[in-house]
């Protein structure tokens, strides 16, 4: 058939190539006029030369097939002539997402094609070889690589805290990705940078704090974000240990919740300061204390008001981790549960969270403005030259810890311009509302047990499923060891029949759970309702 590129579609399959046929849908006429396959144009309809009908109704596109058998990545541009094969290619892998992103939102195709490590491990051919694959081979790997990964986007994935897909941040990753440059100068990123300033400086208005004024950072992720924070608040206290290290000061000491982020010791065990100093020592100095905004198991919020109060009177850096709970800044039915954040010297935000914005897009916003430069410069004469044309305070690279930065803002930016604050605020809020329909419907349901009281703060509901077979057990520690194993079978079996996906964990001395969080803007009440009936089951016979 006659596409938009003007080539012929040819009837048949080839056996060496398995790539996926078209649809035969016109009697064009057509002939091959070029001289060999990498010139190859096909000119038609011409008169008395007609098409061949189609044997198996399926049409392949010759000029493609030449390109893919035949062809390396040497081929494509920046090779001479490499234009015509560089879009022919592309347009491959376009239509091979296209169809696997429609895919991930019908309810129809499970959320995984589950295999186990070694039975994966020989489904195809993953091994690294000294020559180069054909580009037909590349395609086969897309494919492959796409069929058994996860469909995060698929409205019945809620098995972490990061799921969905949007399309306008799908698009902006490309266009990032296109544009392959680095967050470190104006120089080489110019619209990024900017882009970085603004929407930093929009974030800091929502926390709070006067005329969006401060400082921040994207960073590749929350963990990121918080030893940041801790070596900030290193540096406020003590400035001498940029020079001479952790010799030069006290034995410090960093307060945080008893269910934060493990992140925080890995912060302290990579800036010196130790996991045991993460606790409350009588003698030692305290420097910095971390509040979550938002638990990553319970989805629970310390009070920031209270705990701020504490950090004023003994002059100690306050850190809000809200990786997880940051967004809810953007609703204004549930930001009051982060009351008290804009006292503090910094806040993690993970937009690529519950905004959903592509993996990673993760902020660092700091109070002091020029703390971070003054913190992290080395004054690298070869990338931050004083004497440029330029207002040097666009340069961010010296006051980050990476060189070479990712450009996660754009994603962010983009889907920020799409849909306003208002449409972030509905997303969040819908999220809440459909946790909280699954609270409601499971809080009194048989078989069905919360492992903490109280409607949850966030979109986590955690909550024991108890089979038939051990309900009404009367021996607790039989009871409690039999529960112990329930969760994970029933997640086994979610993987294996690709229907749905949810996490769970034991969390102190409680058995494992269920730890059901809400943050796919595709996911609907008729959703949770299919969860509730898949858990009971695959589970009935436990």
């Amino acid at each position: 058939r006659r596409s938009g590129r003007d080539q012929l579609r040819v009837d048949g399959l080839c056996a060496c190539s398995p790539r996926l046929p078209h649809l035969l849908t016109t009697g064009d006429k057509w002939h091959h006029t070029a001289s060999g396959p990498s010139a190859g144009k096909m000119r038609g309809p011409t008169p008395g030369v007609k098409a061949r009908a189609p044997v198996s109704g399926f049409l392949f596109l010759l000029e493609d097939l030449f390109i893919y058998l035949f062809f390396f990545v040497s081929d494509l541009l920046p090779a001479l002539d490499g234009d015509t094969k560089t879009m022919t290619f592309l347009q491959e892998v376009v239509d091979i997402l296209m169809a696997y992103i429609v895919e991930s939102f019908d309810r129809e195709t499970k959320v995984i094609d589950f295999h186990y490590p070694n039975e994966l491990l020989q489904l195809n051919n993953w091994e690294l070889q000294d020559e180069p694959a054909t580009l037909d081979d590349i395609l086969i790997s897309c494919r492959a690589t796409l069929k058994y990964a996860i469909k995060t986007a698929h409205p019945r994935y809620f098995n972490q805290l990061s799921t969905g897909l949007d399309m306008v941040g799908l698009a902006a990753d490309w266009l990032t990705s296109t544009a392959n440059t680095n967050m470190f100068t104006y120089e080489v990123a110019p619209v990024f940078v900017l882009l970085e300033y603004v929407t930093l400086k929009k974030m800091r208005e929502i926390i709070g704090w006067s005329d969006g004024r401060g400082d921040g950072i994207f960073s590749p992720g929350g963990a990121i974000s918080n030893m940041y924070a801790m070596l900030l608040a290193r540096f406020k206290m003590f400035p001498e240990v940029k020079e001479k290290g952790m010799s030069s000061v006290p034995k410090l000491v960093a307060f945080t919740s008893e269910h934060s982020h493990f992140s925080i010791k890995k912060g302290a065990a990579a800036l010196g300061i130790g996991t045991e100093s993460v606790i409350c020592i009588k003698g030692f100095v305290p420097f910095f204390v971390s509040a979550t905004a938002g638990t990553t198991v319970y989805g629970a919020f310390d009070p920031l008001i209270a705990i701020s109060d504490i950090c004023k009177k003994y002059n100690v850096w306050f850190h809000v981790d809200g990786a997880w709970g940051g967004s809810l800044l953007m609703s204004r039915r549930h930001r009051w549960k982060l009351d008290g954040v804009e006292r503090a010297n910094s806040v993690t935000w993970n937009p690529h969270k519950m905004m959903s914005v592509p993996l990673q897009c993760s902020a660092l916003l700091v109070r002091e403005e020029g703390l971070m430069q003054s913190c992290n410069q080395m004054h690298a004469c070869y990338l931050f030259q004083q004497d440029k044309h330029y207002d040097l305070s666009y340069d961010t690279g010296d006051k980050a810890l990476q060189c070479g930065r990712h450009v996660d803002i754009f994603k962010l930016w983009l889907m920020w311009r799409a849909k306003g604050t208002i449409g972030f605020e509905a997303q969040i809020d819908k999220c809440l509302e459909l946790s909280e329909y699954l609270y409601n419907k499971i809080k009194d349901r048989e078989g069905y047990q919360m492992v903490f009281d109280g409607k949850p703060q966030h979109t986590n509901v955690c909550f024991w499923y108890l089979p038939p077979g051990i309900r009404y057990m009367e021996d607790k520690e039989e009871k409690k060891k039999r529960l112990h194993k329930v969760a994970p079978v029933i997640k086994a079996r979610m993987m294996e029949y690709g229907t749905t996906m949810v996490s769970y964990q034991p969390q102190g001395d409680k058995v494992n759970f269920f730890r059901m969080v809400i943050s796919n803007p595709a996911a609907t009440f008729e959703d949770i309702d299919f969860l509730i009936e898949e858990i009971e089951r695959l589970g009935h016979d436990l």
